[in-house]
Formats: structure tokens, sequence, C-alpha cells
């Protein structure tokens, strides 16, 4: 469908969607969305918060460009019983605002906040910004957000959520994280 904003066809209408839980896969199945999206001529950006580090799609998306945009906002540490640094704080914020604009721009089909729940909780965005997002994004847009523990109240604006369970996982063998299948 085509409007004002946007001369070129988009989504009818856009849900938003939500993959969470404590389970593997949350960013693969926004990932393979984006995949099938992509397939079909939709264009995606990908915004990865608190990530820094090289991974699979990171390297993929140039070749899928303009199709799929993937942008990584993290200094690759892991924020994990510390606070985050002022350069932490400083790179969610550009997500966010570089997001906003992705959002309201018209090029975009589908736009995916990977790992938000985790920088809301870390204090980087707020939740008030997150659902204003959510409440002001335009009709033909899909918005994925992922990330375990996500706040209820952007549970409540979902039209899908998809809780992850971990029922077993390598890591608990003790196999660490394999590079083309965790990262």
């Amino acid at each position: 469908m085509t409007n004002e904003y946007c001369p070129r066809p988009h989504l009818d209408f856009g849900l938003i969607q939500v993959y969470t839980g404590d389970g593997k896969g949350k960013t693969t199945a926004a990932l393979g969305q984006a995949l099938r999206a992509a397939g079909r001529g939709l264009k995606v950006f990908m915004a990865q918060f608190m990530k820094g580090q090289q991974t699979g799609e990171l390297l993929i998306a140039p070749k899928l460009s303009p199709q799929l945009v993937i942008k990584q906002y993290g200094s690759g540490e892991f924020i994990i019983g510390r606070e985050p640094s002022a350069e932490e704080q400083a790179l969610a914020q550009m997500a966010l605002f570089e997001f906003k604009e992705a959002l309201h721009s018209g090029e975009y089909d589908i736009l995916i906040l990977d790992e938000i729940s985790h920088a809301i909780q870390l204090g980087l965005v707020g939740l008030k910004d997150v659902l204003g997002m959510l409440k002001r994004r335009p009709n033909y847009v899909e918005l994925i957000l992922t990330g375990s523990g996500m706040p209820k109240e952007i549970i409540r604006h979902a039209d899908l959520v998809t809780e992850m369970i971990a029922v077993k996982h390598p890591y608990e063998q003790g196999i660490e994280a394999r590079m083309g299948i965790e990262f």
C-alpha cells in the first residue's frame, strides 16, 4: 500500500511482535522474519542494543543491503554486575535516536529493537520512550522487540508475543558459544 508519506508499496498494516523468555532464539527469530521480509522486497532496519561484536548477521547484512540494515550500538562488553559506562549510555541514546528516525523515515517496513528489554532494565533506554514509539509508529510499520524479561507494559501493546523457554542448552554441558550458531 502506498500513502502520501511513502511513495513505494509498504505493508497494508503493521503489528508489534515480541520475542522474550530465557531460552535461546529471540534474535534468531527476529532475523528469520527479517530474511523472509527482505526476500519479498520489504526493507528492514535492526538496531542491536548493547552488542558490539562481530556476528554472522552483521557480516551478511551488507550483502542483503538495502533490504536489510543492521547497526550495533554497544561496546562489545557484557554489562553484568556493573553500571553501564558513559560510552555505553551514549551508544544506547544514539541507537534510540537513529531508530526513531528510521521509524518515521518511510524507508523501512520492519524495524527491530534487538535486546531492548535489557537496555530498559539497565536504564540505558527509558520504558516511556519505547512505549511512545510503539504508540506513534506509522500504521504500515511492523515492529519487533527482543530480549528476556520484556516489560509487561510492552507485552500489553504487542499483537504477537512468543516466549522462548530454556529446556536444555549446550552451555549447561560446558559447550562454549559457536561461531555461526550463537554469533
